[in-house]
This record gives C-alpha cells, sequence and structure tokens, in this order.
C-alpha cells in the first residue's frame, strides 16, 4: 500500500526528522546521552517541547496541541529511525494518555501542561513481578485513609521510572477493580537500573505511600488502562518501524562497500536474496502499521469504540514482533562480526526492537490473544 501524507504532516516529518537528527545522528550521542543518570538528554526534551512535541497528543484546553494520532505515529516514527533515548512513548502516549483519558479537568489541565511543557517526566507504574501484560493491577493494593489514599507493594519494570517527577499508578481497589493514583516521585522508594537496550527502568515500592487518585476516587478504570495501553501499542509498532527503515539501508549499504575475495558482499546472490527478504518483511509492516495508525484516528472521530482498536493493535503487533525480529538478526548476520560490538549501531537497534516487542505484550501474547478470540472457522471468513 501506498499512503501520502498531507503537506503540514510532511512539515511536521521533516521538523522532526532534523530535531531527532541533529542530535542522535551521530550514535556516539546516543550512546554519551543513555550513560547519564536520567537515561536521556534533558536538553533535547526540552527542545522537543519548545517544538511542541510533547503536547502533541493533548487537547489544547490540556495545555497541549490537539493533533491525531498520524501526526503522533510520524513523530514515533522517527524517534525510532535515530532510537532516540527520550521517553516519548512512555511518558507521553502512555502515561500522558491515562491522564488525559482518566483525569478530572483539574488535574489534565496542570499535570498535562506541565509535561507538554517539558517541566515534567510522567511514568506509568504498573507492572507487576511475576505479571505481565494485563490491564489489571493486582499486588500493588489501595487503600482509603480517611479521606485520603495510600498504595502499599511493589512495582517493576518502570520504564524511566527512577528520574520521573511523576507516577501514574495502578492499583487494586478495596471494592474490586484497578483505579489509578497519582504519586510523587519523591515519595516512593526508587531503585533505577539500565536495560539492555540502553535505556532506564526501576523497582518502585509503595510502603503506605499517600496517593492522589486519577479521576473519580474508587472508580474501576481497567477498561481505559486497556485502551490507552493499545493505542500506545500501535504507537511502538510506528517507532519500531522507525528503527526497520534504518537497519535495511544500513545493512544494504554494508554489503556493497565492503569486500571479501576481492568483490563486493552485495555480489553474492544468497546474500542479496537476504537482503531482499528484509526488504519484504519492511514493507508488509509498513502497511500494517499504517493501517492500525488510520484505525485508531478513524475510531477516535467515528467513536467505533475499544474493540477495533484493540483488533489492529494485537494484528499489528504480531506482524512487528516477527518483522523486527527478522529484520535485526538478519542485519546482524550480514553485518558480521561488527554487529556484535557495543560501538556499532546494529545491534543496538536489534535490542531496542527487542525491548519494544516486550513492552505491552510480545507477538505470541497477542497472538494468543486474537486466536482466543475466534470461535468458529465463520470468524475467520470477511463475508460470513
Amino acid at each position: 500500500m501506498d499512503f501520502h501524507y498531507d503537506d503540514e504532516q510532511d512539515a511536521l516529518r521533516e521538523a522532526v526528522r532534523g530535531l531527532v537528527g541533529k542530535a542522535y545522528g551521530d550514535y556516539e550521542n546516543r550512546r554519551r546521552a543513555v550513560s547519564d543518570d536520567s537515561g536521556f538528554d534533558e536538553k533535547q526534551w526540552a527542545r522537543m517541547a519548545e517544538m511542541g512535541l510533547l503536547g502533541l497528543p493533548f487537547s489544547e484546553e490540556d495545555g497541549g496541541v490537539g493533533a491525531g494520532p498520524v501526526e503522533i505515529g510520524i513523530v514515533c516514527q522517527e524517534l525510532g529511525r535515530v532510537i532516540a533515548p527520550e521517553p516519548y512513548l512512555t511518558s507521553v502516549v502512555l502515561a500522558g494518555g491515562l491522564v488525559s483519558a482518566c483525569g478530572t479537568r483539574e488535574q489534565r489541565q496542570e499535570v498535562l501542561a506541565a509535561l507538554s511543557a517539558g517541566e515534567r517526566v510522567l511514568a506509568f507504574a504498573h507492572d507487576e513481578p511475576g505479571r505481565t501484560w494485563s490491564p489489571a493491577a493486582e499486588k500493588v493494593t489501595a487503600a482509603q485513609d480517611g479521606d485520603g489514599w495510600t498504595l502499599t507493594g511493589v512495582k517493576e519494570p518502570v520504564p524511566h521510572g527512577a528520574g520521573a517527577d511523576v507516577l501514574v499508578v495502578s492499583a487494586a481497589l478495596p471494592g474490586g477493580g484497578t483505579g489509578l493514583f497519582l504519586v510523587d516521585g519523591s515519595d516512593a522508594e526508587r531503585t533505577g537500573y539500565p536495560t539492555y537496550d540502553g535505556s532506564r527502568a526501576a523497582r518502585v515500592r509503595f510502603d503506605a505511600t499517600a496517593a492522589t487518585p486519577l479521576g473519580e476516587p474508587g472508580l474501576d478504570v481497567t477498561a481505559s488502562i486497556s485502551t490507552v495501553q493499545d493505542i500506545t501499542r500501535v504507537m511502538a509498532a510506528n517507532q519500531a518501524l522507525g528503527a526497520m527503515q534504518f537497519l535495511l539501508p544500513t545493512t544494504t549499504e554494508y554489503l556493497r562497500s565492503r569486500k571479501q575475495f576481492g568483490v563486493p558482499l552485495a555480489t553474492f546472490q544468497a546474500l542479496t536474496f537476504r537482503a531482499a527478504d528484509m526488504y519484504v518483511s519492511l514493507e508488509l509492516t509498513h502497511s500494517m502499521v499504517d493501517w492500525a495508525t488510520m484505525v485508531v484516528a478513524q475510531a477516535g472521530r467515528e467513536g467505533q469504540g475499544p474493540a477495533a482498536v484493540a483488533d489492529a493493535a494485537r494484528r499489528v503487533s504480531v506482524q512487528v514482533s516477527a518483522a523486527g525480529r527478522h529484520v535485526g538478526q538478519e542485519a546482524i548476520q550480514l553485518h558480521g562480526g561488527i554487529a556484535m560490538t557495543m560501538e556499532y549501531s546494529v545491534g543496538m537497534y536489534t535490542a531496542h526492537l527487542t525491548a519494544l516487542d516486550h513492552l505491552l505484550g510480545d507477538g505470541t501474547h497477542h497472538l494468543r490473544e486474537l486466536a482466543a478470540g475466534v470461535t468458529s472457522y465463520d470468524a475467520l471468513d470477511p463475508l460470513a
């Protein structure tokens, strides 16, 4: 499929590409940025705020820009192209998306305006040890203490949780269901550590920690968490697409320039066939990502509900998981030993693709979810 952006979207892509390309076009700059305690370049985060990227998904009333999923996807693709370490996906799309979906008007205007201005970093503390990829919370519990609320339990891993100013925390409610709470980052016990793709995560412990309900106190928001996670899965697919769009031309250029037995590697037919297979995987992924992004955009305009978004998120996640593994592993193989060194970018791009695959459910998980929804062979027939 061939999709064309309008002039404003093309301008956005060029602006973002120029911004992140200047910062991380040299892979060494990315390596230096992730070596800092924060795991990203805070000055670059401020530049992204000045360009309006941090407020892109939020309404103007809440201090944002009010852009749609296509524009957010463009930003994620360009960040993925240079594997920028800034927590745009987890802080803006995921944690910010939850505040936008569940918060009161006052909470949205306060928290999202600060996020959009680059004054605060948010983190979604949701995953729990021993539990994966569920929209519900179980091991972190909320309790009402007079007029206030407290949280007890452990969340891990929390992407960029050690340095986040505000934690958006999911917790099991006393009356059942899952609620969301805002916690000042400094009020929780946090242990940060680097992840295998160079970013940061944390173990966060709550011990009767004071928390503010996000939205209506005691309300079960499991469905809202699930929907925002699905939207984030589609944006993560956009980011993975950007990374794959770097790996393919980097690999083909290496095959043209690297010589063996006095001739370029590209003259060996078996290697060019493998590069062609990478191209097929990339193009199929590109079509799936564009389709899923448009499903999210259409669902928002026409009020189709979360079912269509969930289905698109699962389908594109299955494709991106398989393609990311294929393109990444082939890039490493075709580069030979150089791809296994930390000084070269190809191995880290592949590690980042793996991290994105496991952020909100890997391909096997989503394939299992899709299979569970097939009740008969008629469900497989689009004409039935």
